[in-house]
């Protein structure tokens, strides 16, 4: 190729993280980032959360124990950051399912259905989260 056209082309790479601010994604992209960060984020705290119920079924003691220690704003609001992960990474996965079976893969009920994501995973974790900070 001449120079005069390899001037004129666009380059295309790999993109960077830092690269995201300059780009417009979709909502359906965002969800999927999402799905990915929630299952990392419970896959990270598993065996945090299984010591933690380890240990609180081990006699009354520990779980009066452990009551005591959830009942501070910081260990809730990783609770509430677990119900998010668990609520967001289960209706999204549902989504990626129907989405394997050719259900739903055109852009608009690709968004719809994003919205729809978005929605049942975020009122219920609202719901527990007005439970947890003690408004019910």
């Amino acid at each position: 190729m001449s120079e005069a056209v390899q001037k004129n082309r666009q380059k295309f790479g790999v993109m960077r993280f830092a690269d995201i601010a300059h780009y417009k994604l979709p909502l359906a992209a965002y969800l999927s980032i999402l799905h990915r960060i929630s299952g990392a984020m419970m896959f990270a705290l598993l065996p945090f959360i299984l010591y933690l119920l380890d240990r609180s079924l081990t006699s009354e003691i520990s779980f009066e124990y452990f009551k005591g220690f959830t009942s501070g704003w910081f260990v809730k609001l990783i609770i509430l950051g677990l119900v998010w992960a668990y609520l967001h990474h289960f209706f999204a996965g549902f989504r990626h399912l129907l989405m394997d079976f050719h259900i739903g893969v055109d852009k608009e009920s690709g968004r719809k259905s994003s919205v729809i994501v978005f929605v049942i995973s975020l009122v219920p974790t609202a719901l527990v989260a007005l439970k947890l900070f003690g408004a019910f």
